[in-house]
């Protein structure tokens, strides 16, 4: 029997979604390929993958999709690895440089320029190097790992670079610098503007995909990484050269792995300010993938 193909966002904030699959008994059912966000839905919509774990907002972009419940990667109220750097307070900004990785957090920034910071600046999409987009534009949107390990160096020089607090960033990450930034946490702009947490990505398949059996692999693998999140910041803190103890703070205190109640209705409101700015075509219902059969236990 042909593999089912699983397109995974290479971040540290999945590995607990796919440690089933990559260490634990369920590793060699599935065929797994490894790539930034935007790719994983574009390998979705091209048929190049039955399953994918998506930006939030192309679920809405592209069809016949469904959902597996309760597994996402959100944020309740900071998360630490989406920050968006400017030159100048965030109500001068002119133009900004978004990170090209993630179309979801792309259209979170779009949302909060024009719903909270009450500004209309020039957009376009940059590769993720920081001092490139910024000798570019006014502002930056970075995602992911470089971003997390940004907001660590900037920690580590006694600041919480969050809520558009200034920093020397030469000074936080080591560099000959002086220019003063100010960092905004993304997902704490979202928090303050409509009191819900942000859901970030989804894992969304195909429909015909979409098998209970199937979705309760993936709900076993998530169970299995959740089990073990020492040894995922063990293997990620090699590779990230950060210390083991503040990654695993982010994955307990800043990533949230579910989709309750809470954080529907902070993807419901999502979709809906994405449709009123034009970002989407509307704010169509989730479909979800069935889930009668009962989960492994791994």
């Amino acid at each position: 029997m042909t593999k089912l193909r699983i397109s995974i966002v290479q971040y540290l904030n999945t590995a607990p979604l796919v440690r089933g699959f990559t260490h634990g008994p369920l590793s060699g059912k599935y065929d797994l390929s490894f790539t930034i966000p935007s790719q994983c839905a574009e390998d979705l919509r091209a048929g190049r993958a039955d399953v994918a774990i998506i930006p939030a907002i192309e679920y809405q972009r592209i069809d016949d999709l469904m959902i597996l419940p309760d597994m996402a990667i959100a944020s309740k109220k900071r998360v630490r690895s989406l920050l968006l750097v400017s030159k100048t307070p965030i109500g001068e900004v002119t133009s900004l440089a978004l990170d090209r990785s993630s179309r979801s957090t792309q259209a979170l920034t779009r949302i909060l320029c024009a719903e909270k910071w009450k500004i209309a600046p020039k957009f376009f999409e940059a590769a993720p190097d920081l001092a490139e987009m910024l000798k570019r534009a006014d502002a930056a949107l970075l995602i992911g790992d470089p971003a997390l390990w940004i907001s660590l160096a900037i920690e580590k020089d006694g600041r919480p670079g969050a809520g558009g607090q200034t920093i020397c960033l030469g000074a936080a990450l080591g560099i000959t610098s002086s220019e003063l930034l100010y960092v905004y946490d993304v997902v704490s702009e979202w928090r303050i503007l409509t009191g819900l947490p942000a859901v970030l990505a989804v894992w969304a398949a195909q429909r015909d995909a979409a098998t209970p059996e199937m979705t309760a692999d993936f709900i076993a693998s998530r169970d299995f990484g959740l089990s073990r999140i020492p040894e995922i910041c063990l293997d990620a803190a090699r590779e990230l050269e950060l210390p083991v103890p503040a990654l695993e703070s982010y994955l307990r205190r800043n990533i949230d792995f579910s989709l309750d109640a809470e954080n529907l209705r902070g993807l419901d409101l999502y979709y809906q300010h994405a449709a009123k700015l034009g970002l989407i075509p509307r704010a169509k219902p989730i479909a979800w993938a069935d889930t009668k059969a009962v989960p492994l236990k791994l």
